[in-house]
């Protein structure tokens, strides 16, 4: 079955763009396009895609404030936020909505597909420097719940950009329950998304911020 994508953006051009390059891979499938927050949070509820490209200015409700709605509602879905400048405020903004990635709208064909396919297996993809920043500016968890040994080597490989099916296959068990493992740390931890659960094993040195989770995909 091929990945389903939703994007959202207000640039026509972009989207032209953004659906030229997704159309050359028989691994993704467009199944809409949203021009403002609204419409995206609408078109979400419809279609449930797998992963929603997100510009985050945009009329109505902006992408992240709709990044935030769209996980609360539909955890199971992925939003990779798009923007043209690499900001602080955004970065933090979007990863805190619960966002499991962040690209530059320069980003090209290969790399857009890599990630959209990375962030669908639920791969967090931090670099060495931006999880350095995130961790000084993600607040950590207050008072989060005890988690067990197995869900603790779940998260140090989260953390690790690993995949649910990596995941899996290092501790000899399915990816349901590895999905399973992954939805009790979210909870315990009181975070909405993967991205924020690898940046809390970061924080308590679970792993070291220069582990080789990217968040950016390589050229």
């Amino acid at each position: 079955m091929p990945i389903r994508i939703l994007i959202a953006d207000d640039h026509a051009v972009v989207r032209q763009g953004l659906r030229m390059f997704l159309g050359l891979d028989p691994e993704l499938k467009l199944v809409g396009e949203a021009a403002n927050g609204k419409e995206v949070i609408d078109l979400v509820r419809d279609l449930r895609p797998d992963v929603v490209l997100m510009d985050l200015v945009m009329p109505e409700i902006d992408g992240i404030m709709a990044t935030e709605v769209i996980r609360r509602e539909y955890p199971d879905i992925e939003v990779i936020a798009l923007t043209s400048v690499l900001e602080d405020g955004s970065v933090i903004g979007a990863i805190r909505a619960g966002a499991i990635g962040y690209l530059l709208k320069d980003t090209n064909a290969e790399d857009l597909c890599r990630a959209i396919k990375a962030a669908a297996n639920g791969q967090v993809q931090l670099s060495p420097q931006a999880a350095v920043r995130l961790t000084r500016e993600i607040r950590v968890p207050e008072n989060p719940q005890k988690l067990t040994d197995r869900e603790v080597e779940v998260l140090r490989l989260l953390a690790q950009g690993k995949a649910n099916k990596e995941i899996a296959t290092s501790l000899f068990i399915g990816e349901t329950t590895v999905k399973t493992h992954v939805s009790n740390i979210l909870l315990k931890l009181g975070v909405p998304s993967r991205t924020q659960a690898a940046l809390y094993a970061v924080r308590i040195g679970l792993v070291p911020s220069t582990s080789g989770i990217q968040f950016e995909p390589k050229s």
